[in-house]
């Protein structure tokens, strides 16, 4: 795997959050707290992030 990857770990609950906010946890590969994923630096990636960023911390692999 070439390039930078970032580490997204899940922080907060999908309870009482919006439809498309946890259809953007289930597409970065989270679906229960402190459950991490390493994921590669893509726009797309950051994107679904910043979406979420409520509920996740990003760290750098």
């Amino acid at each position: 795997m070439a390039g930078k990857m970032l580490k997204v770990t899940q922080i907060g609950s999908p309870i009482r959050r919006t439809k498309d906010q946890r259809a953007t946890l289930i597409g970065l590969g989270l679906n229960r707290l402190n459950r991490s994923r390493v994921l590669p630096d893509t726009p797309e990636v950051r994107g679904m992030i910043a979406r979420v960023q409520h509920m996740v911390v990003v760290e750098s692999v």
